[in-house]
């Protein structure tokens, strides 16, 4: 079998708007109230944030900040 590439885009919502925040993720690992994220690159991105949305069809992680 082949394996298909799925990486996703990170959006943070801020003032009611998805902002993007890093693309090509491949990891996303929670711990506590942080999610960190690394994308193919090794950029990585971490936040004190809880995920709000996954969407598989359209690789796209939503993540909303804690308040």
């Amino acid at each position: 079998k082949e394996k298909i590439m799925c990486e996703a885009s990170a959006y943070v919502i801020q003032d009611g708007k998805e902002s993007l925040i890093l693309e090509n993720v491949d990891e996303l690992h929670k711990e506590g109230n942080t999610i960190k994220m690394t994308n193919l690159f090794g950029d990585q991105k971490i936040l004190e944030a809880q995920i709000k949305m996954i969407s598989f069809v359209d690789n796209k992680i939503v993540l909303e900040k804690h308040h």
